[in-house]
């Protein structure tokens, strides 16, 4: 075994600390690292945005009350338009009771006209008043209806007589006693007739 030299130890522990000093020369010196930056965001960011009522430019206030000032507008003509749509249709109505009036009280002297005109010959004169009697409630919405051979309807004829007829073979208007009289749909009087029937 060879014997230990204490003078070759430390001559090589000399060279590892010289090494060791050149390798710490070579490395680059660390920068220290900087802090992290922070950014600040302005405390009014996170305001409430009901702050921002109180801060509003003369525009910005201005365009507000604009605005309330065009709803209240609209409210009121909507409002209006209501008013004028349901004031005409009460003035339709009334109207219309107006002209039911005149006619009911005038249809005696309707039914007489028609008569003449069914059973007699009527001068120029007379059929001259007729016709612009006719024409005036026309002129008004009233409809004359009821026609000898027309299907019998309970809803628009008044059967008044029945007679039983071989040439038939549904209920139908045989003859007509007083014409009906209506506005639009509503029946002011129904047609008097009598009804032929199909015989058994």
């Amino acid at each position: 075994m060879a014997e230990f030299n204490t003078e070759d130890y430390l001559d090589g522990m000399e060279d590892a600390d010289k090494l060791a000093e050149q390798a710490a020369a070579s490395e680059p010196e660390a920068t220290p690292a900087e802090p992290a930056k922070v950014t600040e965001e302005p405390a009014d960011a996170e305001a409430p945005a009901d702050a921002e009522d109180d801060s509003l430019t003369p525009l910005g206030k201005a365009k507000a009350e604009a605005a309330e000032y065009l709803d209240a507008l609209q409210r009121e003509r909507a409002a209006f338009v209501n008013f004028r749509n349901r004031t005409a249709k009460e003035q339709d109505k009334h109207r219309e009771h107006g002209v039911v009036d005149v006619l009911t009280a005038l249809l005696p002297a309707l039914d007489d006209i028609d008569r003449i005109r069914q059973n007699s010959e009527i001068d120029d004169s007379f059929a001259a008043v007729a016709a612009k009697i006719d024409k005036t409630f026309e002129k008004f919405g009233v409809e004359k209806f009821g026609e000898a051979g027309e299907a019998f309807d309970p809803t628009r004829h008044e059967g008044i007589l029945r007679k039983p007829d071989a040439d038939v073979t549904e209920e139908t208007v045989d003859t007509v006693v007083e014409a009906g009289y209506k506005i639009g749909d509503r029946i002011i009087r129904a047609a008097r007739v009598v009804v032929a029937v199909p015989q058994d």
